[in-house]
């Protein structure tokens, strides 16, 4: 680098710190309106979304949000929201992107929170700079690189917030469509619906292992007549479920094979390793009873 790019770039730092001194010192100056002018904005922009956020709670995000702006400028003057003086910034847009990915905000609408502030800051920055036009394109330059970097931050983290939710709510809809059932002292159930892939097989091996444990269960049913399809991969899924079973001390009966399921399976040479394999989830359970040495008598 050259002597005169070296004095170009120190000087552009020093222009851009005393920016950022310069919109420190309006904050804290002008914080009660800029606060006021900012949330009436918010409120204007989420008028059809109020059910979603309280007055109260919009007013302390702002607020909250200004005081971190303020002490990150104070103690990072060079606008780097990476680095440490920053942290309570980054808290403070962490903890709101989180909050508002559950309660239903789109990313757009959660960064409008940090872009909204602009127009009421810029007002504040003119009013500062009065006639030097240089001053006032240095700050305004300084302000906008700021906010576009914490709007940017913001809509990072509420997009990793939201695929976590998404993540969990996937999870908890597995484990919600595949109960275990007892259906007699020493027998279990479990009725399979949808597709059977690696993920939700999983979850059905933890929580059929866990029930078996529990229950002190002998003999389990796997009914896989919600099951639309079994090709090579899914019939491998069973497989594993029920050698898994037996590891525990459990035999497994699997019922629900359809005729075309039947044909299938001898299509693809698919051996279920001497497993019981009955049509319905009835005649599974006599076999199971019959194992017990019970039987259902008619009255």
């Amino acid at each position: 680098m050259s002597e005169i790019s070296q004095r170009r770039q120190i000087a552009n730092g020093r222009e851009d710190k005393m920016a950022q001194s310069t919109i420190a010192s309006i904050i804290d100056h002008h914080e009660s309106a800029l606060l006021s002018e900012w949330t009436r904005r918010q409120m204007e922009s989420l008028h059809t979304r109020r059910d979603l956020i309280s007055d109260a709670e919009l007013r302390d995000d702002s607020r909250n949000l200004l005081s971190a702006l303020r002490e990150g400028l104070v103690h990072e003057a060079d606008g780097d929201i990476s680095k440490t003086g920053w942290g309570k910034a980054r808290d403070v847009l962490g903890d709101i992107s989180r909050r508002r990915a559950t309660q239903g905000f789109t990313p757009t609408e959660t960064a409008t929170f940090v872009f909204s502030l602009k127009q009421p800051l810029f007002d504040r920055i003119v009013q500062a700079a009065g006639s030097d036009a240089r001053e006032l394109a240095e700050q305004i330059w300084s302000a906008t690189m700021l906010l576009d970097k914490l709007g940017l931050y913001t809509t990072e983290t509420f997009q990793r917030s939201r695929d976590e939710l998404i993540m969990r709510q996937q999870q908890e809809m597995l484990e919600l469509s595949t109960p275990v059932v007892e259906l007699w002292q020493g027998v279990l159930a479990l009725p399979l619906i949808g597709t059977l892939d690696s993920s939700r097989t999983q979850v059905v091996m933890q929580n059929l292992l866990e029930a078996i444990v529990s229950k002190g269960a002998g003999i389990a049913i796997i009914d896989i007549t919600g099951v639309p399809t079994v090709d090579t991969l899914v019939a491998q899924h069973l497989l594993k479920t029920v050698a898994a079973a037996r590891l525990m001390g459990a035999e497994c009966i699997i019922s629900g094979i359809r005729p075309q399921i039947a044909q299938t399976i001898i299509h693809l040479g698919v051996d279920l390793g001497g497993v019981i394999t009955k049509a319905t989830l009835a005649d599974g359970f006599q076999v199971a009873l019959r194992k017990l040495g019970l039987a259902v008598m008619k009255p």
